[in-house]
């Protein structure tokens, strides 16, 4: 915990309320510069009660990168987790149970954050009705060449939407209307990005909610499948703009091991998305789902924009069938294994 953040004691006639501890969770795997940065950023946020909690996927760090965590575990400004697995699900269980925040808010390990960042996130859970936070996300974007955040915000903003249209609230074809980048006003939605999100404890320790451990590769779908999951608690997820980063999507390393062309990959990808399905929808709405799936990440037809040639809808066409049987076997073995194999055997 960065210790010289937790509040003093005071006259509380005249103060306003304590915020509440908020714990941030950072899964990482094979990130060093982008690492270091984020946590600098983060360590110097105007919010006066949190907690850092890394864990950290990474067998052998660079040594700058290793010298710098040694020093911040030992000036107690995080608490730094090194576990010998690579599981973005399983790290995010992981760092639940390790917290001890009212709110737990999830950060990838290569993104750019505002100094109010926590503050913005915090003031959402003000509202009784919120029980998770999506944030805003600026994909690839540069910060102004003088470093000022509202020159940037205000260049995004101006390029925006104000309200996702309402197929975004459809839990079929949500997927290819909701983009969480883009929106300029406060609104429900039903899904958040994992690199900036944030959920009451209570999720966790009242309604017994984890992410789901068989989501496999990058882990595509992992945060779409939890946040569904929300709609079975009284709360509602709540998109505010305010509570915005940059997210640099590095291609390599972050908290998954795999390329986004690999062949494993685009297996995982599809297996993942009908996983989703299976847990969350019912039979039409699956049917909806995966229709839109080979619709446009097959065919290539729009939002998709693919390649229609007769070959590379071929070969995509064989990893989403082979995506659905994994899928079914994976749903198969739930009987006999739930696969939270890394919340079992590290409680």
């Amino acid at each position: 915990m960065h210790d010289s953040l937790i509040p003093q004691s005071r006259d509380q006639t005249n103060s306003p309320p304590v915020l509440p501890l908020i714990s941030v969770i950072i899964p990482t795997y094979q990130r060093e510069e982008s690492l270091i940065t984020t946590l600098q950023d983060l360590l110097a946020q105007d919010y006066p009660h949190f907690e850092v909690l890394v864990i950290d996927q990474t067998q052998n760090h660079a040594p700058q990168t290793q010298s710098y965590l040694e020093d911040l575990a030992q000036q107690g400004k995080i608490s730094w987790f090194q576990v010998q697995w690579a599981s973005l699900p399983g790290a995010r269980n992981y760092g639940v149970r390790r917290s001890r925040g009212e709110i737990i808010l999830f950060i990838d390990d290569d993104v750019k954050i505002p100094p109010d960042y926590l503050l913005a996130h915090s003031r959402n859970y003000q509202r009784p009705e919120v029980g998770a936070v999506a944030g805003r996300v600026w994909d690839r974007l540069k910060l102004s060449a003088t470093g000022d955040w509202q020159a940037t915000k205000l260049a995004v903003t101006q390029t925006g939407i104000d309200y996702l249209p309402p197929q975004a609230m459809d839990v079929a074809i949500a997927w290819y209307y909701l983009d969480l980048v883009y929106p300029n006003q406060p609104q429900q939605v039903i899904s958040a990005r994992g690199c900036n999100m944030s959920f009451r404890r209570q999720v966790f320790t009242e309604y017994g909610l984890r992410f789901d451990e068989r989501f496999q590769g990058s882990a595509v779908r992992e945060e779409s499948d939890f946040c569904l999951r929300i709609r079975s608690t009284p709360w509602q997820i709540w998109y505010d703009p305010e509570a915005y980063l940059i997210h640099w999507g590095e291609e390599t390393g972050g908290c998954h091991d795999l390329n986004t062309r690999s062949l494993k990959y685009q297996l995982t990808f599809y297996h993942n998305h009908f996983l989703m399905g299976f847990n969350n929808l019912t039979l039409h709405q699956q049917l909806r789902l995966f229709t839109k799936l080979f619709d446009c990440h097959v065919l290539g037809h729009p939002p998709c924009y693919k390649s229609g040639s007769p070959l590379k809808v071929l070969s995509r066409g064989v990893f989403y069938f082979l995506g659905l049987i994994q899928a079914i076997f994976t749903k198969i073995k739930v009987v006999w294994d739930d696969g939270q194999i890394y919340s079992r055997q590290y409680p």
